[in-house]
């Protein structure tokens, strides 16, 4: 990891002679990280999309489904606490309640039988519990391997791994198959937006940067982001009411 942070690095500040005279507010670090999103940006297309490729070619989309509905089973465990966190005690209630009808009845999360329920799937982490207590957002951040990011999510990210249910996993072998099964799905399921990306976008940067900010605002807010006053607001202040 150190190497590859190193390596990013290099690019970024081989990219430091870029002009800042239009640099977005929000993305005070642009020349790094857009050196870090091009060495992601060919790990993708040399690695990461290949394989995802190759997996949804090679599985059947039924047993990719079974495979989607484990992790996100697994998940539901701290989207439960980060909702509890966040004072919203009937979704953790929910997504608790999930978690039990799915691994039981469900037989261990493989058939999504609490959607049929009626209990509806969150979407929380660690970044958006600080967010709903206003921790700000801080610069936008590209992370080696891991993408769009900005400093408070980077932060809950190191949260969200650090809790993450699959550490408990054994043995090492084990362990670390299934999160390369995991990343294997996650990729695999953006398929389609990456091809969306990759039509659309005239800088595929700029694109996914403000499509990222946009989003995690609107999840922060669950979906009712207050107005913004000033574009630079956004960077510095995210604070949700009560």
């Amino acid at each position: 990891m150190t190497r590859v942070l190193l390596l990013a690095a290099l690019l970024g500040a081989a990219t430091g002679c870029a002009s800042t005279a239009e640099r977005d507010p929000r993305d005070p670090w642009e020349p790094l990280n857009r050196g870090i999103y091009s060495f992601n940006d060919k790990l993708d297309t040399y690695v990461a999309r290949p394989v995802a490729t190759g997996y949804t070619k090679v599985v059947p989309s039924e047993i990719r489904e079974r495979v989607r509905n484990v992790f996100a089973n697994v998940g539901d465990v701290f989207i439960g606490v980060n909702n509890f966190l966040q004072g919203k005690f009937e979704d953790g209630v929910s997504d608790w309640a999930r978690f039990a009808f799915n691994t039981t009845f469900g037989i261990f999360g493989i058939h999504d039988i609490a959607t049929d329920m009626g209990y509806e799937k969150h979407n929380e982490d660690f970044g958006q519990t600080f967010g709903r207590w206003g921790a700000p957002t801080g610069p936008y951040l590209v992370l080696p391997i891991l993408g769009s990011s900005d400093v408070r999510d980077g932060i809950g990210w190191g949260f969200d791994f650090y809790t993450d249910p699959l550490n408990e996993t054994e043995p090492f072998a084990v362990h670390w198959g299934l999160v390369t099964l995991r990343l294997i799905q996650t990729r695999a399921d953006l398929l389609d937006a990456s091809r969306i990306l990759e039509e659309a976008a005239l800088d595929k940067y700029v694109f996914q940067r403000d499509a990222y900010l946009q989003r995690r605002r609107n999840l922060v807010y669950d979906g009712q982001p207050p107005r913004e006053k000033e574009p630079e607001d956004d960077s510095s202040s995210d604070k949700k009411p009560n």
